[in-house]
């Protein structure tokens, strides 16, 4: 194929998955590649190189880029995914916090008592679908360490409607839809809960997440996030969000934490076929050592499909290898490929723990969560506690006493984002 030659592949992706882009790549033997995606030209890289290329403003902007399908389902509309510049920094210091080791514990601690909790009613049951009780403990200890309230019974459709929200954003259908309903069903209900806090209905734990986001001020940018009938309150300092748009960033603190369920199947899917690992990670619980389990978590993470590529617009007229891209077109940094290419990590196909012993994670390598900096750039900065908390889990995981009956634990890499097919049953042991 001509190095410039645009070539339609939406159709392609949609039937391929998380093999489209890595596959393209492959055909071509490079790490760069022209192609028309959603009626656009648009250059697809890889590489620490090109992540460097991807996250520098200069280069590629992210909004406008975001498409209102995934604004509506997974990071809502006005999201700080969606903004640039100072606009940007100004909303990223609200989640600047989660990079610090004492939210990593404290969000830790609080779903390792919910875990604590589960287990008992896990062990009274014929059998659990993993996905769906990890997704319900994350839920209510995340909400606890970030200080919104739940009545009892409130984390089941919490935790369905956050679950819901990731899985439809990348897809059109019955799961798009519930993606939708449920974002607009959390959203209203936390634009209240904020409404409530400010009026002083409602008291929010001083420093915590609920606290933080009511009262934080943006230096710059549209806090209203284009919503018509919502204003900010004026100040010197900064404008408060409006409701929705505090909203839509608290739920950005939760919903995060809760895909970690998504990995945490992910995790027993892997101690399933890799049994070797439990002893080390269960010893490790015992000893205090998090050293491999945290290789570990890089590892599920390195391994497992979630997200298959990240997305931008060319702010101008872009060259990257000898391929080029009109400014308005698309980059796409292929993250699963990055992930598994062999140039990166040796016998990129073979789940290996190990390999994050010997050689820890470059910034720009690893890139399940994006690249760059997170306190700067458009990395999740919850990334840390995503780490933290998986190792944790993983632990209490590779500690339970279950059994995993027969069931399909097939992955399938045509849906996005994908999981085993039933969920990860498990029959828990009563200790």
């Amino acid at each position: 194929m001509s190095p410039h030659r645009l070539v339609p592949e939406s159709l392609a992706l949609l039937t391929e998955g998380y093999a489209w882009l890595p596959d393209l790549l492959r055909a071509e033997n490079d790490t760069a590649l022209n192609l028309r995606v959603l009626g656009k030209p648009a250059l697809a890289v890889r590489g620490p190189e090109a992540v460097r290329f991807f996250y520098d403003e200069q280069h590629v902007r992210r909004h406008g880029a975001l498409p209102g399908p995934v604004l509506s389902t997974l990071f809502g509309h006005g999201a700080v995914h969606t903004l640039d510049g100072d606009a940007h920094r100004s909303r990223k210091a609200f989640f600047l916090p989660l990079l610090e080791d004492d939210a990593v514990t404290g969000a830790a601690e609080h779903i390792v008592a919910a875990w604590d909790e589960a287990v008992p009613r896990w062990a009274a049951r014929p059998q659990v679908v993993l996905f769906d009780a990890v997704a319900r403990v994350i839920t209510t200890g995340v909400c606890r360490w970030a200080g919104v309230p739940l009545a009892e019974g409130d984390e089941e459709q919490l935790a369905r409607d956050l679950s819901a929200m990731v899985d439809g954003f990348a897809t059109a259908g019955p799961r798009h839809f519930r993606a939708r309903r449920a974002r607009t069903r959390q959203e209203k209900r936390f634009a209240g809960l904020i409404e409530a806090v400010r009026s002083g209905v409602v008291e929010a734990p001083p420093g915590s997440v609920l606290d933080r986001v009511c009262r934080h001020r943006d230096t710059s940018g549209d806090t209203s996030g284009d919503m018509s009938g919502e204003t900010a309150g004026d100040s010197a300092a900064g404008d408060v969000l409006a409701p929705r748009v505090a909203a839509v960033e608290l739920l950005n603190v939760i919903r995060p934490t809760v895909a970690l369920s998504w990995f945490v199947a992910f995790a027993a899917h892997a101690l399933h076929r890799r049994p070797e690992n439990r002893e080390r990670l269960a010893s490790g619980l015992r000893s205090g050592d998090t050293a491999f389990a945290t290789a570990f978590a890089h590892e599920v993470r390195r391994f497992y499909p979630f997200a298959p590529f990240l997305g931008g617009q060319a702010v101008t007229d872009l060259t990257w290898q000898g391929r080029t891209v009109p400014a308005g077109g698309l980059v796409l940094l292929d993250v699963y490929g990055q992930n598994h290419d062999e140039r990166l990590y040796k016998d990129p196909y073979a789940f290996r723990p190990g390999r994050f012993l010997d050689h820890p994670p470059a910034r720009d390598e690893l890139i399940p969560q994006g690249g760059a900096d997170a306190r700067t750039g458009h990395r999740c900065p919850g990334e840390a506690m995503t780490v933290g908390i998986l190792e944790t889990l993983a632990q209490r995981l590779a500690a339970l006493e279950y059994r995993v009956p027969p069931q399909d634990l097939t992955i399938p890499l045509n849906r996005i984002p994908t999981r085993p097919r039933s969920g990860m049953l498990i029959q828990v042991r009563t200790p």
